[in-house]
């Protein structure tokens, strides 16, 4: 039996930002997945390995290895791939570059939520943050709101112009507090442990997608944003016991947890009226890597 191997460019050039988030939508119709992540370690290198299973889509299994010196020798700190295998037997079904797989996973999430909770007609769209999740959503963001002018605020300015010189028409940002105040969608993703967005910022009709915590002591958006914003999450799983975003608003008691109104399990909640400031939480998870997979190994076979 041949097994399907599909690279970065090679596999990235088939596929469609709105077709990702329709995929990850059905996904959410199906049973609920099953997940685990395992974590190996040898000082000061990891192997993070993140599976699930989703009964009528099939078996994921992504592994990370995450080896910290890898730059000094002009490598890439992260490599990995995602293995697919079949729902009907357990065969092994494709070999999925790991950084596609990231890559559509993340952003799609995000793009996901933001159709269903901002404005259509958003005219401005502010990424904070010029990594690569940065660029991805510069990407995503623009094919799902195509009216909608981007701009980039990151603390070191030089970081977000190599991005604009990436992405035609792209403007970088200097004052964030103003940025974030005129903006219709708001996307953080900073390595960040304390806010960047303050809700005194916010105004209503506003939507507010963070994505840059995933660790308990990490957060982007201030207690204010938590208590003036309509809450969701992509999973309850991955985040609510997880990530400092919610953690620290929960223990302190800014919010309850009936605030965190929905997740992608309840994707008809995910509705706001005009003038309510919307926040969802990107938390990952192997769920939506095995419904990414799925989705670029059908578009693979699709067109040959």
């Amino acid at each position: 039996m041949s097994i399907t191997y599909i690279p970065f460019a090679e596999g990235e050039a088939k596929l469609d930002w709105l077709e990702l988030t329709r995929a990850l939508a059905d996904g959410h119709s199906l049973p609920k997945a099953e997940i685990g992540d395992t974590f190996l370690y040898r000082d000061p290198d990891t192997m993070l390995t993140r599976s699930a299973w989703i009964d009528g889509l099939g078996i994921a299994v992504k592994t990370a290895n995450i080896f910290p010196r890898n730059p000094e020798r002009g490598d890439p700190m992260i490599n990995g791939a995602v293995n697919l295998y079949s729902d009907h037997d357990g065969a092994l079904s494709a070999l999925v570059d790991f950084h596609l797989v990231t890559k559509w996973k993340t952003a799609g999430d995000s793009l996901l939520a933001a159709l269903r909770l901002a404005d259509p007609d958003a005219r401005e769209v502010l990424v904070v943050g010029a990594g690569t999740v940065g660029l991805s959503l510069c990407e995503a963001f623009g094919a799902g709101f195509p009216k909608a002018r981007l701009k980039m605020w990151n603390r070191t300015r030089s970081k977000a112009e190599e991005v604009a010189a990436r992405y035609e028409g792209l403007e970088v940002v200097d004052d964030l507090a103003q940025a974030v105040n005129r903006a219709d969608i708001i996307v953080t993703a900073t390595m960040s442990s304390e806010p960047v967005i303050r809700g005194e910022w916010l105004r209503p009709g506003q939507h507010l997608n963070l994505i840059g915590a995933y660790r308990p002591d990490m957060r982007e958006a201030d207690d204010e944003a938590m208590r003036r914003a309509r809450i969701f999450v992509d999973s309850f799983d991955t985040t609510l016991d997880h990530i400092g975003e919610l953690m620290m608003p929960l223990a302190d008691g800014v919010i309850a947890r009936s605030d965190v109104l929905a997740d992608f399990y309840n994707l008809d909640a995910f509705k706001a009226d005009r003038d309510d400031i919307t926040l969802f939480k990107n938390g990952g998870g192997a769920h939506l890597d095995l419904m990414t997979s799925r989705y670029i190994l059908d578009k693979w076979q699709e067109q040959g």
